[in-house]
C-alpha cells in the first residue's frame, strides 16, 4: 500500500513542477497508470483546487495542515499496511522510511545569577 503513496508523492513532485527531469511527461503517464483509480481520483480532487494531495508526517504532525495526528493513525502509518488520510485536510499521509537527521541544539551558555540589589532604607515619614 505504501507503494501507491510513494508513487503519488513522485507524481506530485512532477505535477507541481518541483523537478526538472527531461522525460517527466512519460514518467507522469506511467505513474498515473500504476496508481489505483480510487486513490488517483481523490488525489485529483485535491489537485484541481491546487492543493498537494500527499503530506509528509513530521513529529506526528501533518505538514499539509499542521494539525497533530492521532496516535492510532501514526501507528497504522508506521506499520505501512494501509493508506491513511488526514482527518483535517483530507491529504494522503506519508512517513518517510528514513527519518530525517535530527540536529542537536548547541549547548546554552551558562546563566549567571542576577546580582542582589541592596535596598535603601526608607526615611521615617514626618508627621
Amino acid at each position: 500500500m505504501t507503494d501507491h503513496i510513494a508513487n503519488l508523492l513522485k507524481l506530485q513532485v512532477i505535477e507541481f513542477k518541483e523537478t526538472t527531469e527531461p522525460n517527466s511527461e512519460s514518467v507522469r503517464t506511467e505513474l498515473r497508470n500504476v496508481i489505483p483509480a480510487p486513490i488517483l481520483a481523490h488525489y485529483d480532487r485535491l489537485a484541481v483546487r491546487r492543493k498537494k494531495g500527499v503530506a509528509i508526517v513530521r513529529n506526528q504532525v501533518c505538514t499539509g495542515c499542521h494539525m497533530r495526528l492521532p496516535i492510532g493513525t501514526i501507528n497504522t502509518l508506521l506499520q505501512r499496511q494501509d493508506v491513511q488520510l488526514c482527518d483535517n485536510c483530507g491529504r494522503y499521509l506519508y512517513i518517510p522510511e528514513t527519518p530525517e537527521a535530527v540536529t542537536e541544539p548547541a549547548p546554552a551558555a551558562p546563566v549567571k545569577p542576577a546580582a542582589k540589589r541592596k535596598r535603601k532604607a526608607l526615611a521615617p515619614a514626618s508627621v
